[in-house]
């Protein structure tokens, strides 16, 4: 990103301004034609009803903007030959992004059916919010873009993500008023701290006030300039302001402003890479003032519009019934001459060209808003240099994070040179036992330190931020432009990004059916300080749900995994970071569980996806009289102590033990791709043998997953169901039902014949249970025969 600096490139000529402002006023034309019209694209005869798109949908309000900082951009990346990207906030911004991509060609090469002329301009008007066509905000269809507009709130967050480990690249950052006050785009202002002038490129926050959203006024917008002024300034940002509603002024207060704007980060760059400054940087942002609806229709039937609320979405309302409006329509649209701009052929002119950068430094053509084109495979050393080892199951414990910890480690040294993997999450690194990973990269950190502080590095590649937010849409942008990352969270608080990660799984599932997006890295998360070790937390930190959130998403795109020790953890997570274009969602403990299977086995346990434990069973080869099934780490050891029970009490009775890794497994395979078939589900779980399955999460998921297959009616699904406090470990699986001795009383309930002949075993339980009661309120921890129990067949 450090190029020559250009001193003197802050006045334009009057041939400069001439050429921008053409540029700029036929993406205004394109942008309000894509909302009205279905035909008669360049105005050659007069405009008429039957021209009209019978729906009007569509935002103008923010387009003469966006366009206003697409055409400056173009100017100064074709002047100062920069690589840039730029993610594009407002949220529906599409006409302008769709106008733009389509004056500098890209949007003709990624789809060559819609070409850069009369007929290709009239298949742009007529797609836009159209059916069969493309949404009116900035989507995957948008050829430069790497931020679904849909939702508010992320561009800043995602705007970072990109310019990390990129040094070379400029990420401007268009942030719409209405936009500036989600909580969610606040807080992403504070990662001008954990940007690294060294490594990391610039990003270049645009925050375009136009004053209204909707129907109301913005904050930002109305607050006096100094208070903006300091509050951008407490962010750790230098503003510059652009204001004003002169085509002419603007254009040279703009371009005043990007070249500054550049020379000072161009300057900042050189200092910390060249002169080893390390004090943290002051970034510009610029701050752009022009009208809402800007150049549209002053007044509608008797009340302002530009500069209102009023101009938000579609300006003129109803054209086709309204003679009035029709012809105030065509006056608009003829106001930014469009002879002028384009050739007979539709074709845009020379000087509506003249400041569009070539190949792929224009903005939609960068590889960097397709990221799949520039990921490379990740090195993943042998599992076996991290293995536990295991002699016979549940002989000895681990940490299951621990160990995952060690792998990280390695993925991050021998990235260490091409600085393309990162680990982010909220302040949890070391909590969730993944420290060894700072034995090779600190956390990035540019503000302040002291020297109690541990693992701050000016070049960090751990990013840690107590903000979910901010952490999945760094991660996001990072992925979108082609490196690779995981998000490690405790398990209740990943749902404050529950919207976000909606909107990344919509973004992967419509870039698959665009054969130009070429696959990316998988958004992978690590949910551990899970609901069943959060006993010392108590219930605000007991929420097992985001599974549930995340498999009513599209099939193609999600997957859960639930391991159920160290070895089947590091397998999965070897899976899911050498995958593309899922969202991988891992659950596992940080805190010493069993070891149940060696490596080998586990791979293919983990490849399975589900399978019977034939150790943990007594079925002998025969049919099984009950099934006990198991998904996580602590329901696998209820259950296989449940099971060690049954062989103590009810030596005669078959049981089968099934452990299920893959959570999308127990859907039909009509349904998700990892799904079974009704006969291998058949062979797993039986048709008619009851089944005790012990879960993770909340139990009427697995009901949800299984509920056409024909066994389901003997399905009895233990789980989590809300009963949580500050508590001993196992007091949180007897609240909720899960516990060994539960187990226990299920199996004799539903077995035929056990409920007579097996009474006092389940009275046994029964009592265990009463006994534990009375014991953890005397000595405040679990009964011996809990806290000590040991698997032995």
């Amino acid at each position: 990103m450090s190029k020559v600096e250009h001193p003197d490139a802050t006045v334009l000529s009057d041939e400069e301004l001439r050429t921008l402002d053409a540029h700029w006023r036929a993406a205004n034309y394109l942008a309000a034609g894509q909302i009205y019209l279905m035909s008669n694209p360049l105005l050659t005869e007069p405009l008429r009803p039957e021209h009209i798109k019978p729906r009007l949908l569509g935002h103008w309000g923010t387009s003469p903007g966006l366009n206003l900082v697409y055409t400056h951009l173009n100017r100064v990346i074709g002047a100062r030959g920069l690589d840039a990207l730029c993610v594009w906030g407002p949220g529906h911004g599409g006409p302008s992004v769709l106008a733009n991509s389509w004056l500098e060609g890209s949007y003709s090469e990624t789809y060559p059916d819609v070409p850069r002329d009369g007929e290709g301009m009239a298949r742009l008007f007529r797609q836009f919010s159209f059916p069969g066509g493309v949404p009116s905000h900035v989507a995957p269809e948008t050829p430069g873009s790497i931020h679904e507009g849909g939702e508010l709130g992320y561009s800043l967050s995602h705007a970072y993500g990109a310019a990390f480990d990129n040094p070379d690249l400029l990420v401007a950052c268009v942030i719409g008023d209405g936009e500036a006050e989600t909580g969610p785009l606040a807080t992403a202002w504070h990662s001008t701290k954990f940007l690294d002038p060294v490594h990391d490129g610039a990003v270049l926050p645009i925050l375009h006030l136009n004053g209204y959203k909707i129907a109301n006024p913005t904050v930002l917008a109305r607050l006096p300039e100094e208070e903006l002024d300091a509050l951008l300034r407490g962010y750790g940002h230098e503003p510059v302001h652009v204001s004003g509603d002169d085509p002419a002024q603007v254009h040279r207060a703009m371009a005043r402003a990007l070249d500054g704007c550049l020379d000072r980060i161009a300057s900042a760059q050189r200092a910390a890479r060249e002169e080893g400054v390390t004090e943290r940087v002051r970034w510009p942002v610029i701050v752009l003032r022009t009208p809402k609806g800007w150049t549209g229709p002053a007044d509608v039937d008797g009340v302002p519009v530009e500069g209102t609320w009023r101009a938000h979405q579609v300006p003129l309302a109803g054209v086709r019934e309204n003679p009035e409006h029709l012809r105030q329509l065509e006056g608009w649209l003829r106001s930014y001459r469009p002879d002028e701009l384009f050739g007979p052929d539709g074709r845009p002119t020379a000087d509506v060209l003249a400041c569009v950068p070539e190949g792929a430094r224009r903005l939609g053509a960068t590889p960097h808003a397709n990221g799949g084109l520039l990921v490379r495979d990740l090195p993943i050393a042998a599992l076996d240099d991290f293995a536990v080892p295991v002699d016979k199951p549940g002989g000895t414990l681990h940490e299951p994070t621990r160990v995952l910890g060690d792998l990280l480690a390695r993925v991050m040294r021998d990235t260490e040179g091409r600085r393309d993997f990162r680990l982010v999450g909220p302040d949890e690194t070391a909590s969730n036992r993944l420290q060894a990973v700072f034995d090779v990269s600190g956390k990035a950190w540019q503000a302040q330190r002291l020297p109690v502080d541990e693992h701050l590095d000016h070049h960090g590649r751990v990013l840690e931020i107590l903000s979910e937010h901010t952490c999945q849409g760094w991660l996001e942008g990072y992925l979108l432009t082609g490196r690779h990352g995981l998000f490690s969270c405790y398990e209740a608080f990943v749902h404050i990004v529950d919207s976000m990660v909606n909107q990344h799984i919509k973004w992967l599932k419509t870039s698959r059916g665009l054969p130009w997006r070429a696959p990316i890295a998988s958004l992978n998360y690590l949910l551990t300080s899970h609901v069943w070790r959060q006993d010392h937390n108590g219930f605000s930190h007991q929420d097992p749900g985001f599974v549930d959130h995340v498999l009513n998403k599209s099939p193609e795109v999600v997957r859960v995994y639930l391991p159920p020790d160290a070895n089947t953890l590091l397998s999965v997570a070897d899976h899911v970071l050498r995958s593309r274009d899922y969202v991988n969602v891992v659950v596992a403990g940080k805190q010493p569980c069993f070891d149940w299977l060696p490596m080998d086995a586990a791979r293919a346990h983990c490849a399975r996806g589900a399978g019977i434990w034939e150790w943990a069973g007594t079925e002998n080869g025969g049919e099984p009289d009950v099934v006990l099934a198991c998904a996580g780490d602590v329901p696998t050891q209820e259950v296989l102590a449940a099971a060690q029970l049954l062989r103590r009490h009810l030596p005669e009775l078959a049981v089968r033990v099934v452990n299920v890794v893959d959570m999308t497994r127990l859907l039909p395979h009509e349904e998700h791709p990892h799904g079974m078939s009704d006969f291998e589900y058949d062979g797993l779980f039986t048709q008619d043998k009851p089944v005790i399955f012990a879960y993770h999460g909340y139990p009427w998921l697995i009901h949800r997953l299984a509920y056409r297959r024909s066994g389901h009616r003997n399905l009895h699904v233990r789980g989590y169901k809300e009963s949580g406090t500050t508590t001993t470990p196992f007091d949180m699986v007897v609240r909720n039902d899960l516990d060994r001795y539960r187990l226990v009383m299920d199996v004799v309930d539903r077995v035929p014949g056990l409920g007579v002949r097996a009474a006092a075993v389940r009275q046994q339980m029964a009592d265990a249970r009463t006994r534990h009661h009375a014991w953890i309120r005397e000595y405040g921890t679990d009964l011996p025969e809990i806290a000590e129990w040991t698997w032995n067949a």
